[in-house]
């Protein structure tokens, strides 16, 4: 029995990156020889076990043969006379089939061992090093095709590894298996864990441009993919296509550090502007209604979660009276606050001002604009927060009134409570 560290941990040391989890391929060994070792199997597809004491995954090396279409159908092979370059050659992308021998893999997690102490024990039957040398994201071998995963996969590494390219051949071949309708049949599921990992990372746009390039945005986010090619006033879109717009947006998300349920929700709130009829265009009203309902099929077919869809919801339909608020009266920005919920959920209400903080500065040369429509609802917010509507309901209800006029009283006390707090702040700069 052999143990071989593989994939992202080699990858991410040999790049000079903080290695976070180490996977394990077992050579020449069974699940009886695992279990008499107390490893702890998991997941009933595939032979994988957890490590005793440290509870990393160790799988044997096994091939894949595709069976039929589906993350379902695929026939393993998984015994001792299964190579370690055998297994390698199941994997995406080149970079991702390198291994290391257990007796190195602890310099992977030892920042003091840098990859030149252990770079020639690398094993690489597939050329990883080279390409990462080139920045190239290479497919391993044309096995690549039986898993349209890995076109989501590829997306997602071309948003994390920002200076690397997919490689022409790659490309094409990503081409061809969405042509051929491989991406129809990927499970709901796991296409929003790779769309969620993507968005998650460094510069999110690369992720959509190569969904684009390959033809795969247009089947799995349709109503994304019409953006492209649609025109905005350019006085408010100085890069006056939507879809170029969309880009900026997404990547100010990573640049503020937004959180993935932000990210959704800036990635979704636009989507109407793709259903705009064209004797209207550069205008797009009307448009934050068609988001909404375009916004909530997408998200029931992804099965997106509901924190994410429910953010976007709010974002979508309210992002323009939420650019516009300055022009707003306290009477005014109190019913924004409340189609918002922003009372009842003020974490929330944060995080639909960073949505629309993205989509401000995400637009052509605006990327360093200050975004005032934040401070100031956050502190009309806040002055709402601050009304105690227990004594306000009391005595509303000791003097007769009931219901309807009740929440009319505490809503009258928080308007003027905005008006207080912006009076003592004084003029917006």
């Amino acid at each position: 029995m052999k143990i071989f560290a593989v994939g992202g941990a080699v990858r991410d040391a040999l790049l000079g990156l903080t290695v976070h989890d180490r996977d394990w391929v077992v050579v020449g060994s069974t699940p009886e020889a695992m279990a008499a070792l107390k490893f702890t199997p998991v997941g009933k597809d595939f032979p994988v076990f957890l490590h005793p004491q440290t509870a990393e995954e160790y799988a044997l090396a096994r091939t894949e043969r595709k069976t039929a279409r589906g993350y379902k159908g695929f026939a393993v092979q998984a015994d001792p006379s299964v190579s370690l370059e055998e297994d390698l050659a199941r994997r995406d992308l080149t970079i991702n089939a390198m291994a290391l021998p257990e007796a190195m893999a602890a310099a992977l997690g030892d920042p003091a061992q840098t990859p030149a102490h252990w770079r020639h024990e690398v094993i690489d039957p597939w050329g990883g090093m080279a390409d990462l040398q080139a920045k190239q994201l290479r497919h391993v071998t044309p096995a690549f095709a039986e898993d349209p995963v890995r076109i989501l996969r590829v997306a997602r590494f071309a948003a994390r590894f920002t200076q690397f390219e997919v490689a022409p051949d790659t490309l094409a071949l990503m081409q061809a298996m969405v042509k051929e309708g491989e991406v129809d049949h990927l499970v709901p599921e796991r296409v929003w864990q790779e769309l969620a990992k993507g968005l998650m990372s460094e510069k999110p746009s690369r992720m959509l441009q190569v969904l684009r390039a390959c033809g795969a945005l247009q089947v799995l986010l349709p109503e994304l993919d019409r953006l492209w090619g649609v025109p905005q006033r350019a006085d408010y879109h100085p890069e006056v296509d939507t879809g170029a717009h969309m880009l900026l947006v997404m990547d100010m998300c990573a640049r503020l550090n937004a959180p993935l349920s932000v990210r959704v929700a800036c990635l979704l709130h636009d989507l109407g502007k793709g259903s705009t009829p064209a004797d209207v265009l550069p205008r797009h009203t009307g448009h934050e209604g068609r988001s909404v309902k375009l916004l909530q099929k997408l998200c029931a077919r992804l099965r997106v979660p509901s924190d994410c869809k429910e953010l976007a919801e709010v974002v979508a339909k309210e992002h323009g009276n939420i650019h516009r608020s300055a022009d707003l009266g306290a009477e005014a920005v109190m019913r924004l606050l409340e189609r918002c919920d922003a009372v009842r959920q003020p974490q929330r209400f944060v995080r639909v001002l960073q949505a629309c903080e993205c989509d401000a500065r995400g637009r052509l040369g605006l990327e360093d604009k200050p975004y005032a429509p934040a401070a100031r609802l956050l502190q009309a917010m806040q002055a709402a927060l601050s009304v105690q509507t227990a004594p306000i309901a009391q005595a509303a209800t000791q003097a007769g009134l009931m219901g309807p006029l009740i929440g009319a009283q505490i809503t009258q006390a928080r308007v003027q409570a905005i008006r207080e707090i912006w009076h003592a702040a004084g003029p917006a700069p």
